[in-house]
């Protein structure tokens, strides 16, 4: 009993000391504030499009390919649209619509909603992970993956959330409310949530629009080749091919670039916190392969290799490797893209984790050279990485270099990049950060000199309080109230702890959240869809904007209600990858098929070439406007307005929910059967004399 007592004592001391000894890693890491692994690409966009750093006052011009993180903003003015790709989820913006991000981190997406028409599409949705879309009058938690669409009104009093496929809660002045697949909730109200729950409408153009962008995301043929989770993969098939190289595995090749074109040449750099120095391609598919994966010469031609198909993708800056990095190279600064199984060593200080996780997820290289690395320059502090072998360095034109003043103040690097020879390049030392400050340009990015030149949300949107569930982090600090702080470590962000201790007098920049009490379920009204209400968003909207006008069910067709499934159909799973087509109300009898002709009508020929009438045409979308010169149906026909028109030639379309596929040149209509024209008269022979004289004399009076 002695002996065992001696070997627990032993046992716990062993293990005390080795608690002790690991305590100073622990600290070591803590010590490190790890960026956000995620960001939302600014990628396709048309019209007018307004762009805000996070902590700024000023608009200046969007740029595609900016990434986007907490506290940025993004306008979309009259006639415009956006897309902000996250990787897992997607955002896309309508016109007169303004979003800022109120949080985004790797577990969180809080976008606050003041004014317009959002739709999110959620491809995964883990656990932990919050998605979470704030407006006027309440706040909106997706609960699963699917297709959400959000309309907040001008006037801040209503909001509509559409749901074609997922599920979600709103909550607000204590109250919630569930919806799901095919449901419709019109809230209203700014001292409390009025709810009227409906079956989703009819796609508008902003809809079709929305399923087109899904379907490139669908059948993109690049997803084979690395993690669906990577932004922008799917604008790499217009621009490029793949191959295989049995060296490197796959290999993107772009083809429509310049002669003695090289990555990382095209493009500025833009000052993007927490992460700093952070590179903007031009290329409209300038995204993946410049924060994922790394870059190779094959056969004289520069090609991009993907990250590990199944491993997590995490975001980077800029996996390039600096040269002269400190200015005194000639006053310039130079890099080249890193080559596969190279290290990228992060400009900012991070843990071993982060660093460890970042490589592996964009490139095979074995962890034991990771740590090596990491001991080196981070832990160490060694600033110079000169004894690495980068196969890149060495190759014609892989080194783009600019004056200091030009990569500090997001100038393009195509027209300002100097020339440098091998000499140069190979005596000149390499480095993983540029100690060189950013300005107010470099933040501002490339259109820094649009600033108060452009598109803007009013002063009352931009204002205007927001419903949030989740608490966010407080406002961003102003680049100016940090800017001199900046200098002691040129070209490294501020620390975390840093940051907080500037943020009280950056309070006021940021409209003010209000945070919802915890809710209790509520039941909401059914029965009463809007009509004839402007959508929200619009100028001159009435006030009551914000329940676009939705077709109303037949008399014998239930509401559905939140939290419950519609009568004789289940809740329709979820569809990350795409949008469900709308819901059309039933009657309680099946729908016939686009090849059965319905009873008590003739079968008509068949036509090959003519798609079902039920089917909805692409790019095409249809109004509510009904069919013109179409006679009224058949009196002895029972009225079915939620029938889908078979596929019948030359017949009009009865009054239904749709018009059937316009025709180019309509054919002659058939007429009805209750007014079918008189036959053609024929032509009669003669009787004979005597027959018609007998029939004279037997022929009744009168007549």
């Amino acid at each position: 009993m002695h002996n065992k007592d001696n070997v627990l004592w032993l046992s716990s001391l062993i293990i005390g000391l080795a608690a002790v000894a690991f305590l100073p890693r622990v600290l070591a890491q803590d010590q490190y504030d790890d960026p956000p692994t995620r960001v939302a690409r600014l990628g396709y966009m048309e019209g007018s499009v307004s762009f805000q750093p996070a902590g700024e006052t000023d608009w200046v011009g969007a740029v595609p390919n900016r990434p986007m993180t907490t506290g940025d903003q993004i306008w979309a003015d009259q006639g415009s649209r956006a897309e902000l790709n996250l990787g897992s989820a997607v955002i896309r913006l309508s016109e007169y619509t303004g979003i800022t991000f109120l949080n985004f981190d790797d577990h969180t997406v809080q976008v606050q909603l003041s004014s317009g028409t959002i739709n999110v599409t959620v491809r995964r949705l883990r656990e932990d992970d919050v998605v979470e879309v704030d407006t006027p009058n309440l706040a909106f938690t997706i609960f699963q993956t699917g297709h959400y669409r959000m309309d907040a009104s001008q006037d801040g009093a209503n909001t509509t959330v559409s749901i074609r496929a997922g599920e979600g809660e709103a909550t607000g002045y204590g109250q919630t409310y569930d919806l799901r697949a095919g449901q419709v909730g019109y809230f209203s109200g700014t001292n409390g949530l009025y709810a009227d729950v409906e079956q989703v409408g009819e796609p508008d153009a902003f809809d079709v629009w929305v399923e087109g962008r899904d379907h490139r995301y669908d059948y993109a043929r690049s997803r084979q080749y690395m993690s669906p989770y990577v932004a922008g993969f799917e604008d790499l098939d217009d621009y490029g091919e793949w191959r295989f190289d049995p060296a490197y595995g796959n290999i993107w090749f772009p083809n429509q670039v310049a002669y003695g074109w090289a990555p990382y040449h095209v493009g500025h750099w833009a000052w993007i916190d927490p992460w700093g120095y952070t590179w903007v391609d031009d290329a409209p598919w300038g995204y993946a392969p410049f924060h994922y994966g790394r870059w190779v010469f094959v056969a004289g031609r520069w090609g991009w290799v993907a990250g590990p198909a199944n491993v997590e993708p995490l975001y980077a800056p800029a996996l390039v490797v600096f040269i002269g990095a400190g200015g005194g190279w000639g006053g310039n600064i130079g890099w080249f893209p890193l080559g596969p199984r190279e290290v990228w060593v992060p400009s900012y200080p991070v843990s071993r984790a982060y660093m460890t996780q970042v490589n592996v997820s964009s490139t095979v290289v074995n962890e034991t050279v990771i740590t090596n690395v990491y001991n080196t320059t981070i832990i160490n502090k060694t600033t110079n990485i000169t004894n690495i072998t980068y196969v890149n360095k060495t190759v014609p034109g892989a080194v783009t270099a600019v004056p200091q003043n030009a990569f500090a103040s997001a100038q393009p690097v195509a027209k300002v990049a100097v020339v440098v020879n091998a000499q140069q390049i190979a005596s000149a030392p390499v480095a993983a950060r540029v100690a060189v400050n950013p300005t107010r340009e470099s933040v501002l990015g490339a259109k820094a000199s649009t600033a108060e030149h452009v598109s803007a949300p009013p002063a009352a949107i931009a204002s205007r309080q927001v419903v949030a569930k989740k608490t966010p982090p407080p406002p961003p600090v102003p680049f100016a109230q940090k800017q001199q702080a900046m200098a002691k470590n040129p070209g490294q962000p501020l620390p975390r702890q840093q940051l907080a201790a500037m943020r009280p007098a950056a309070a006021a920049v940021r409209p003010p959240v209000k945070v919802a009490p915890p809710g209790k379920p509520a039941q909401p009204a059914t029965g009463h869809p809007p009509a004839n209400v402007a959508r929200p968003g619009m100028p001159g909207a009435p006030a009551n904007a914000g329940r676009p006008a939705q077709p109303t069910p037949p008399p014998s067709q239930p509401m559905n209600r939140p939290g419950a499934p519609p009568p004789n159909e289940r809740p329709a799973p979820a569809q990350p990858s795409r949008p469900a087509l709308p819901a059309q109300p039933e009657t309680n009898r099946p729908a016939p098929s686009a090849n059965q002709p319905p009873p008590n009508r003739p079968t008509p020929p068949s036509q090959p070439n003519r798609p079902p009438a039920n089917q909805p045409q692409p790019n095409r979308p249809e109004t509510n406007r009904p069919p013109e010169n179409q006679p009224n149906p058949p009196e002895t026909r029972p009225a079915e307005p939620n029938r889908p028109p078979a596929a019948e030639p030359n017949r009009p379309a009865p009054n239904r929910n749709e018009p059937p596929p316009r025709q180019a040149a309509p054919p002659p209509e058939r007429p009805s059967q209750q007014h079918a024209a008189p036959p053609p008269k024929q032509e009669q022979k003669q009787p004979p004399p005597d027959q018609k004289k007998r029939e004279e004399e037997t022929r009744p009076p009168g007549l």
